[in-house]
């Protein structure tokens, strides 16, 4: 996980204030990237909580220059939804970080959301990788 986090750092823009994870699959990677980087990092759920908090994102206050961690992309779809949900709690979104674009429409999905996708793997990378 550090070593993928360690790859990520010179992804992340110099004018974000906090990274957000997306459940589940941005929260460690998020996590890792925020102790490598002195970022703090907000965990975003999926949907807002009934009870307890009743907060979108748990880690401080949303209304900031903020990149989103994800681990896998394909369609776009929860990022899109979660952006969405974090720009009408008054975040600004910087761009959009993850592990893996799998090039299956994501990107463009983003970009319709003025989402900039930044990946550390394409899926053509790794299949290139494993072909050797």
């Amino acid at each position: 996980m550090r070593e993928i986090a360690q790859a990520l750092l010179p992804l992340v823009p110099k004018n974000v204030e906090a990274l957000a994870g997306l459940e589940m699959g941005g929260i460690p990677i998020a996590t890792v990237l925020s102790q490598l980087s002195g970022i703090p990092t907000l965990f975003v759920r999926k949907n807002a909580k009934e009870y307890g908090t009743c907060k979108l994102a748990e880690g401080g206050s949303v209304r900031r220059r903020l990149v989103i961690v994800e681990d896998v992309v394909t369609s776009g779809g929860q990022i899109i939804e979660s952006a969405r949900a974090l720009r009408q709690e008054g975040a600004q979104i910087i761009c959009v970080l993850c592990v893996i674009n799998r090039e299956a429409g994501g990107s463009e999905n983003l970009q319709k959301e003025n989402l900039d996708l930044k990946s550390l793997f394409t899926i053509s990378d790794l299949q290139q990788i494993s072909t050797k």
